[in-house]
């Protein structure tokens, strides 16, 4: 089924689950084959799965996992790496992302001041383990400040704070997050960073490559000490690059480098997006938002980490250094506009901003509809390409309903 068909049926009610013995019944139309399906939840888990038979009318809407979103630095108006961050502010931008489809996320911290980044992780470390939002919050992101200091590929990222890797500032850093720090992006071509990197992998976290400008050599060494992964490729990079030698050929071409993609329709071109599709595959690819705590913000001029950003209804823009500062808008516009750019269908598009995530992450009890999952979950039409939330389920409890 074309793309721009997938909205026909999409203007009935969503329906009502009903609710016996405790359970929950679901039914819409599968993401994996487009067909109607019945999912049944018991005590926040995913007990039954059965096709609808032909007698049944078709539900209106799409059934999925929730998406997974390992990069987001903030949500309406809530900052990660703000000065004002407080448990309460992370309640309300995760009850917000619920809205937008996102069961899971990876709270971002950027390159700042190192007491505020640990006093800022020491919030979140306290915001997980708050019943009400905890379990969506399965880990944290370190987005610098280990990265390249040269303008273009440092981004938005204040210079000021960027340094060289520190294995025991990175420790205590951890602390304070309790463990928590589950990614971190760092520049392969820094002094230092290539027993860094093999440190990182030794503790457990996943290792991105971004904001850098590395060769293939320096690249290959960071794979060979443990990095798999590539953080918003073709952003966080010079806008004049040598067309041969550039830190995006040898992550696109090396096997083992799973890559993340700002497919918004703007942090990246249609032809960008097809080529980096083509080249890593479904299965390679993972869809992120970076969105800046503006998302959801009116248009206009605002001051964010000593900075004066202009947000559009896009992207935010850092107009000092002619550069994208992050993305106005969440995961679940990507999923619309990647099948749009790629012609994928929807069930790959699901597995970019859910499945491939997961599985990354060793986070096995989601990203998938099956027997024996957490029932995370959502219900959704697709209309003028965008993916419109109807509800969604997080642990096998309706935390959002559009009605």
């Amino acid at each position: 089924m074309k793309f721009l068909t997938l909205c026909m049926i999409f203007i009935l009610a969503p329906m009502i689950p009903f609710e016996s013995s405790n359970a929950i019944t679901l039914q819409g139309i599968s993401y994996w084959d487009e067909n109607p399906v019945s999912i049944s939840l018991k005590n926040g888990r995913i007990t039954a799965l059965k096709p609808l038979g032909p007698e049944t009318d078709r539900p209106p809407l799409y059934i999925a996992p929730g998406l997974i979103d390992v990069q987001i630095n903030g949500y309406v108006g809530v900052d990660f790496s703000g000065p004002d961050l407080t448990v309460e502010g992370v309640v309300k931008a995760t009850k917000a992302l619920w809205k937008a489809g996102v069961t899971s996320y990876f709270p971002t911290i950027i390159t700042s001041d190192v007491d505020r980044i640990k006093k800022n992780f020491a919030i979140l470390a306290e915001a997980r383990k708050n019943p009400e939002i905890g379990r969506s919050i399965p880990g944290f992101h370190l987005e610098g400040p280990y990265i390249s200091p040269l303008a273009g590929f440092r981004g938005a990222h204040l210079e000021k704070y960027i340094k060289k890797p520190d294995w025991k500032e990175f420790q205590e850093i951890q602390k304070a997050a309790e463990n928590g720090i589950k990614l971190i992006t760092v520049a392969p071509e820094i002094d230092g960073m290539i027993p860094f990197i093999r440190k990182c992998v030794e503790s457990g976290v996943i290792v991105s490559l971004g904001h850098h400008n590395g060769s293939a050599e320096e690249i290959q060494r960071a794979v060979d000490m443990g990095a798999t992964m590539g953080t918003h490729l073709g952003n966080g990079c010079a806008n004049e690059i040598n067309r041969h030698y550039n830190p995006i050929w040898p992550q696109l071409s090396n096997d083992a480098i799973t890559i993340s993609i700002i497919a918004d329709g703007f942090h990246l071109t249609k032809e960008e997006v097809r080529t980096f599709y083509k080249a890593k595959g479904v299965e390679n690819t993972i869809l992120v938002s970076d969105a800046l705590d503006l998302a959801g913000l009116p248009p206009g001029e605002y001051i964010r980490g000593e900075r004066k950003l202009v947000l559009t209804p896009n992207v935010v823009k850092l107009p000092r250094e002619n550069v994208l500062a992050g993305a106005a808008s969440p995961i679940s516009k990507c999923v619309g506009v990647v099948m749009e750019y790629t012609g994928c269908s929807l069930k790959n598009a699901i597995q970019m901003a859910s499945t491939n995530p997961a599985r990354l992450f060793s986070l096995d009890e989601l990203g998938e509809i099956e027997v024996g999952k957490q029932a995370d979950l959502i219900l959704f039409s697709i209309k003028d390409n965008q993916m419109v939330v109807e509800q969604t389920y997080v642990g096998g409890k309706l935390v959002y309903d559009q009605n």
